[in-house]
Order: structure tokens, then C-alpha cells, then sequence
């Protein structure tokens, strides 16, 4: 954008450090599979053994010349890097390889550029780019450390990196007017579905773990889905209709991956509001993958970040197909509540208990049952009435009403109380006497 860069980048070779901290290990065939979803072919794969990082190559400086020697015989254009580098790394290895070199953020940050289909996923790509090359852009400018003196060249005084500098800060303050600006109009969204009642249950798991295809499953959509890391950033909302419960909005989320970026995170904190404000997180999860709990973890570790980590949560074991003798089946924890549900979506196995399992937790706090109301109690029926909550009227021997509500235990608990009458016996008898 601001500096001229080599063209290509297409054959790359791609290093792993596999160092002592398991915390800070990244798991090899995960960077394959990125370098895979961002359109890279791997010419070679150097995986590195080193527990003492070096501040300046971040691997040895003998390991920089092995790395030359496969650079110039793979004819590679581009070395990708596993890890987090510093400026001053990666213009040291660029200067070294005599190529581009690009870190794992890097990498994410141009997986997302590509997946970014909406003029706001676009801005929320651009605002984390702009923010990650605003610390690198000093390599792009070696060659004009001053701009040039003498007749019609003196500039106003400043470096061009300077320069640089403030025109990036001057489009990172526009973008994030603009993401403000789509933040209220979610808010804007949100609040008139909470008028209307309306749950909302958010779609969230590790990337490639199956949510877009669960959410086609579920919803009869066509959202864009692919085996590839990433497939979807944009968020979907649709209508998903479920018994004793009614309408409920589903949404098809970013998927999270370990150690994401946290200048991703930030930018796309509009979008990922769509999960830290739904009554329900369903955590669709990669059943077949063999480092399954490291992946739940560093998903929980981004609904942290995002304030989502105490909100109700059902844990939606996907890829079911790929596993031998297990059936699809509802698992509840000590108080018969839906804990876990064992599906597959892409052959539509366990849709239904998963439906009846998000229906359970959601009507947890929704009443469904008779009541019976003598006449004396007709404006309380009549309120009934008004708020729709009557699914079928009949009468009793004495004229009473007998009324199938559904309906939230905070309005019944309201709509009693205001007639002066004891909750607690209602809701026990299910009777109005």
C-alpha cells in the first residue's frame, strides 16, 4: 500500500519453531492448513528446534543460511513464519533470504482479507491490517530515510515514514468511526428483537469445526461453506423456528483459532458482539480432531476477551460421521440439563435432539402449561390474551377457563402478582383458585 513489495508469493517455504512452552507451541499441521486456505504452495517444510529464540533471526543464524540455500533452490518467493516476529526480525530475515517474509499474523491477516465479503468484514480486515503495518512500516522506507532537499523537492519538514505514519493514523480513525457507526445499528437490531421477545443463540467453535454447515443444517440456508480455515467471517442471522419455544434468531460467527491476533479480535468486536449478546452460545466442536481440547480451551480463552465466557453454553460435537460407535445422543449433567449433543451436519444426523436440546435450555425460563382461571379472574385472562401467549382456550364444569400458555415465568410471575396472588402455589398447582 505504502511500499513497493516483490510480486508473487504464491511458492513459500514454511518455518515452525518447536520450542519448550507448550503454552506458546502452534501446532504444525494447523499452519499447513493456513498456508493452504491463504493459496500458498509449500515448496518446504523446516521445522526448527530451538528453546532460546534469537532476538534478531528468531532462529539461529545457521538455520538463516539453510533457509537461503532451500529459498534460492525452491525458487520460493515468500518464507512464512509460525510465530509471532518482531520489526525488526522480519526485516533482518527479509534481508537475509532475500525475500518476503511474512509472520502468523500476517498470514491470518490475509486469509481474512480474502474471506471478507461485506463492506463491513472489509473495513474490519482493513482496520487490523493498518494497525499491523504500522509497526513494520520502517522497512519499507531504507532508501528514503529523508526526503530529498533543494528546488521544488523540500517537503513540509517531516520523514516520509512520518509521512506514512499519519496518513495511516488518519484512515485507522475514519474506519473505527465507521465500525462505531455499524455497532449501533447492531445494537440498534438487537434491542428491537429483545422487544420482541426473540432469543438469540450464537454459533461459536475453533475454525473449520462444521458452523456453517450446522447452521445450513439447521436453518435450510446456502451460506458459504468449505473445508478450509476461515470459511466464514462474515456474520449470518437467520430464523429458526423451534417447538415450545417459537422463533429464535440463529447466527454463523467467525471461528476462532489458538492464539488469534489481538488486533483481530478488537477490529472484529462488532461482529463478535453478535455472541457476547446471545441467551444461549452453542460451541460447535471438531469431534474427530485429535487436539480437540487444546481447541476448546483457546475458545474459551476468546469468549474471555470477548465478555461471552459466562453466558449459557451447549457444547455441539460435530463430524460425528468420522467417528465409529458413536450415536447421536443428548449427554446431561447432574441436573438433567442439556450439556453436550453429539451430531453430524453434514449428514443431518442429530439435528432433531439438537433442536430439542436447545429448546430445553431455552425454555428454561419459559412457561408452558394450563391454567385454570375462574370468571372472577377475566381481566387476568384477557392480558393473557394480549400478550399471545394463549396457544388453545377451553372451559371447565364451573365456566372457568382453561388456558394453554406459553409464555416468559418473569411476565406470568408479573401477571400474577399484580392480582395479589401467591406465585409460588401457582406454579406449583399450575391452577388459579
Amino acid at each position: 500500500m505504502f511500499f513497493e513489495r516483490p510480486g508473487g508469493g504464491e511458492r513459500a517455504i514454511l518455518v515452525h519453531l518447536d520450542g519448550q512452552d507448550p503454552a506458546a507451541r502452534e501446532d504444525p499441521q494447523e499452519f499447513q492448513e493456513l498456508a493452504r486456505s491463504a493459496g500458498a504452495e509449500t515448496v518446504g517444510f523446516v521445522n526448527v528446534s530451538r528453546h532460546q529464540p534469537s532476538a534478531k533471526f528468531l532462529i539461529g543464524s545457521g538455520k538463516v543460511e539453510e533457509l537461503h540455500d532451500l529459498v534460492k533452490e525452491g525458487e520460493a518467493e515468500l518464507v512464512i513464519f509460525n510465530h509471532t516476529l518482531t520489526p525488526s526480525q522480519e526485516r533482518n530475515l527479509e534481508r537475509a533470504l532475500e525475500c518476503r517474509v511474512l509472520d502468523r499474523t500476517g498470514l491470518i491477516l490475509d486469509i481474512f482479507a480474502q474471506r471478507a465479503r461485506t463492506h463491513e468484514g472489509k473495513l474490519q480486515v482493513e482496520l487490523a491490517q493498518l494497525e499491523h503495518m504500522s509497526t513494520r512500516l520502517v522497512r519499507g522506507w531504507t532508501h528514503l530515510e529523508r526526503q530529498k532537499g533543494g528546488i521544488g523537492l523540500r517537503g513540509p519538514g517531516e520523514t516520509q515514514l512520518e509521512t506514512d505514519r499519519r496518513l495511516l493514523r488518519v484512515r485507522i480513525r475514519q474506519i473505527k468511526q465507521r465500525l462505531e457507526k455499524v455497532r449501533g445499528q447492531r445494537e440498534q437490531a438487537r434491542r428491537g428483537r429483545r422487544r420482541a421477545d426473540i432469543p438469540s443463540v450464537s454459533l461459536v467453535g475453533y475454525t473449520n469445526a462444521g458452523k456453517s454447515t450446522l447452521f445450513n443444517a439447521l436453518t435450510e440456508s446456502e451460506v458459504y461453506a468449505a473445508n478450509q480455515l476461515f470459511a466464514t467471517l462474515d456474520p449470518t442471522l437467520r430464523r429458526l423456528e423451534l417447538e415450545d419455544v417459537g422463533p429464535v434468531i440463529l447466527a454463523d460467527t467467525v471461528g476462532f483459532i489458538r492464539h488469534l491476533p489481538h488486533k483481530l479480535v478488537e477490529s472484529f468486536r462488532a461482529t463478535l458482539e453478535e455472541s457476547s449478546n446471545a441467551d444461549l452460545l452453542l460451541h460447535v466442536i471438531d469431534a474427530h480432531e485429535p487436539e480437540r481440547d487444546q481447541q476448546i480451551e483457546q475458545v474459551l480463552a476468546v469468549l474471555g476477551e470477548i465478555g461471552a465466557n459466562e453466558l449459557p453454553m451447549l457444547e455441539v460435537y460435530n463430524k460425528l460421521d468420522l467417528l465409529e460407535g458413536i450415536e447421536p445422543q443428548i449427554q446431561r449433567d447432574a441436573d438433567g440439563k442439556p450439556q453436550r449433543v453429539w451430531v453430524s451436519a453434514r449428514d443431518g444426523l442429530g439435528l432433531d435432539l439438537l433442536r430439542q436440546a436447545v429448546a430445553e435450555l431455552l425454555g428454561d425460563d419459559l412457561f408452558v402449561g394450563t391454567l385454570c382461571l375462574p370468571q372472577r379472574l377475566g381481566r387476568l385472562r384477557a392480558q393473557f390474551f394480549e400478550l399471545g401467549a394463549v396457544q388453545r382456550e377451553t372451559h371447565n364444569e364451573e365456566g372457568g377457563s382453561l388456558l394453554e400458555v406459553r409464555l416468559p415465568r418473569v411476565e406470568l410471575n408479573r401477571l400474577i402478582s399484580r392480582e395479589g396472588l401467591r406465585v409460588d402455589e401457582f406454579i406449583e398447582q399450575h391452577t388459579l383458585q
